[in-house]
């Protein structure tokens, strides 16, 4: 029974470290972002299971991490109240070409992210942008000027 409540608290504690840790997509991280995640993984692992090796443990950190995943998925589903906690919501980083400065601060991008990204999906600059915003997936989508 330990071992499922440490998989618990350790699922609440990867939840809590990647909601404050903010969105990126996978392919817009750092090569510093991607080896803090391999080491979190390890770290909550050592963490869950400490010394036991056991299939019969794993099991039941499998299932704890996969019951709480249906959970959350299922909460985020059915409680619109629980949304932004779980998910985050969107936010409006560029408004009418001209870059939320409050926004951006708040989730830890900078003006040349944005302009990067907006290359990337056929914009010259941000003032041919009339909305861009930070999806909960960490994508960022143009809505061009009409």
């Amino acid at each position: 029974m330990d071992i499922a409540i440490r998989a618990f608290f350790g699922f609440c504690l990867a939840l809590a470290i990647t909601r404050v840790v903010g969105r990126r997509e996978l392919s817009t991280m750092e090569p510093f972002d991607l080896i803090m995640l391999v080491v979190l993984g390890d770290l909550l692992q050592q963490g869950i299971t400490q010394n036991d090796y056991s299939a019969t443990g794993a099991l039941i950190v499998a299932t704890v991490i996969g019951l709480m995943t249906v959970v959350v998925a299922y909460l985020n589903f059915r409680v619109a109240w629980l949304r932004p906690l779980l998910k985050g919501g969107v936010v409006v980083l560029v408004e009418d070409g001209a870059p939320i400065e409050r926004n951006l601060r708040r989730e830890r991008l900078t003006v040349d992210e944005v302009e990067a990204q907006a290359r990337q999906q056929q914009f010259e600059s941000l003032e041919d942008v009339r909305l861009a915003i930070l999806e909960t997936s960490g994508r960022i989508s143009f809505l061009p000027n009409s």
